[in-house]
Protein backbone atom coordinates (compact mmCIF):
# COMPACT_ATOMS: atom_id res chain seq x y z
CA UNK A 1 0.00 0.00 0.00
CA UNK A 2 0.95 3.30 -0.89
CA UNK A 3 3.03 5.49 2.11
CA UNK A 4 3.78 9.40 2.62
CA UNK A 5 7.14 9.54 0.61
CA UNK A 6 7.90 12.14 3.93
CA UNK A 7 6.93 10.53 7.06
CA UNK A 8 6.05 7.09 6.24
CA UNK A 9 1.98 7.06 6.89
CA UNK A 10 -0.28 4.82 5.15
CA UNK A 11 -2.42 6.46 2.79
CA UNK A 12 -6.05 6.00 1.76
CA UNK A 13 -6.37 6.19 -1.94
CA UNK A 14 -9.85 7.21 -1.69
CA UNK A 15 -8.76 10.67 0.06
CA UNK A 16 -5.40 10.61 -2.49
CA UNK A 17 -7.97 10.85 -5.49
CA UNK A 18 -10.43 12.58 -3.68
CA UNK A 19 -7.64 15.29 -3.81
CA UNK A 20 -7.93 15.03 -8.01
CA UNK A 21 -11.38 15.76 -8.03
CA UNK A 22 -11.70 19.08 -8.14
CA UNK A 23 -9.14 19.19 -11.16
CA UNK A 24 -10.49 21.05 -14.27
CA UNK A 25 -11.15 18.42 -16.66
CA UNK A 26 -11.47 15.85 -13.86
CA UNK A 27 -14.15 13.42 -15.66
CA UNK A 28 -12.49 13.33 -18.94
CA UNK A 29 -9.13 12.73 -16.85
CA UNK A 30 -10.12 9.79 -14.87
CA UNK A 31 -11.83 8.13 -18.20
CA UNK A 32 -8.39 8.39 -19.89
CA UNK A 33 -5.77 6.31 -18.72
CA UNK A 34 -2.86 8.08 -19.61
CA UNK A 35 -4.40 11.29 -19.50
CA UNK A 36 -4.76 9.89 -15.91
CA UNK A 37 -1.43 8.44 -14.97
CA UNK A 38 -0.09 12.04 -16.53
CA UNK A 39 -2.23 13.85 -14.32
CA UNK A 40 -1.38 11.69 -11.08
CA UNK A 41 2.45 12.23 -11.49
CA UNK A 42 2.65 15.91 -12.11
CA UNK A 43 -0.65 16.51 -9.01
CA UNK A 44 0.41 17.45 -5.90
CA UNK A 45 -0.70 15.69 -2.94
CA UNK A 46 -1.12 16.74 0.65
CA UNK A 47 -1.01 14.01 3.33
CA UNK A 48 -3.71 14.06 5.82
CA UNK A 49 -0.92 12.57 8.78
CA UNK A 50 1.91 15.60 8.27
CA UNK A 51 0.13 17.57 5.94
CA UNK A 52 3.88 18.29 3.77
CA UNK A 53 2.65 18.04 0.33
CA UNK A 54 4.36 15.56 -2.69
CA UNK A 55 3.98 14.82 -6.80
CA UNK A 56 2.09 11.90 -7.14
CA UNK A 57 5.06 10.55 -9.21
CA UNK A 58 6.58 9.50 -5.71
CA UNK A 59 4.13 6.97 -5.32
CA UNK A 60 3.86 3.78 -6.51
CA UNK A 61 2.40 3.57 -10.32
CA UNK A 62 1.41 0.16 -10.44
CA UNK A 63 -1.26 0.75 -8.11
CA UNK A 64 -2.24 4.23 -9.31
CA UNK A 65 -2.87 2.39 -12.53
CA UNK A 66 -5.23 -0.60 -10.38
CA UNK A 67 -7.13 2.37 -9.00
CA UNK A 68 -7.86 4.18 -12.44
CA UNK A 69 -8.94 0.38 -13.26
CA UNK A 70 -10.95 0.16 -10.68
CA UNK A 71 -12.73 3.56 -10.59
CA UNK A 72 -13.74 2.77 -14.33
CA UNK A 73 -14.80 -0.92 -13.39
CA UNK A 74 -17.48 0.22 -11.02
CA UNK A 75 -20.42 2.39 -12.31
CA UNK A 76 -20.95 5.04 -10.37
CA UNK A 77 -17.49 4.62 -8.09
CA UNK A 78 -17.11 8.43 -7.67
CA UNK A 79 -19.72 11.05 -6.79
CA UNK A 80 -18.71 14.17 -9.00
CA UNK A 81 -21.55 16.13 -7.61
CA UNK A 82 -20.22 16.19 -4.41
CA UNK A 83 -16.43 15.42 -5.59
CA UNK A 84 -16.40 11.95 -3.60
CA UNK A 85 -15.03 8.37 -4.04
CA UNK A 86 -17.47 6.29 -3.38
CA UNK A 87 -15.49 2.95 -3.17
CA UNK A 88 -13.19 1.71 -0.62
CA UNK A 89 -10.17 1.75 -2.81
CA UNK A 90 -7.35 0.38 0.08
CA UNK A 91 -9.87 -2.43 0.56
CA UNK A 92 -10.25 -3.53 -2.98
CA UNK A 93 -6.33 -3.16 -4.23
CA UNK A 94 -5.47 -5.33 -0.95
CA UNK A 95 -7.79 -7.78 -2.72
CA UNK A 96 -7.03 -7.50 -6.36
CA UNK A 97 -2.95 -7.88 -5.24
CA UNK A 98 -4.12 -10.55 -3.25
CA UNK A 99 -5.90 -12.63 -6.07
CA UNK A 100 -3.45 -11.96 -8.28
CA UNK A 101 -0.53 -13.57 -6.35
CA UNK A 102 -2.76 -16.35 -5.47
CA UNK A 103 -3.02 -16.59 -9.24
CA UNK A 104 0.62 -16.70 -9.80
CA UNK A 105 0.78 -19.79 -7.08
CA UNK A 106 -1.54 -21.74 -8.83
CA UNK A 107 -0.34 -21.31 -12.01
CA UNK A 108 3.51 -21.79 -10.84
Amino acid sequence: MAKCPLCGATLDWAELIGQMLPMENAREIFSDKDGFMEAFEGFVFKCPSCGEEFYGRNLPTKEAEKVFDLLNEFKGSIDWENKKVRLRLNSLLALDMMLEQWDRKVKG
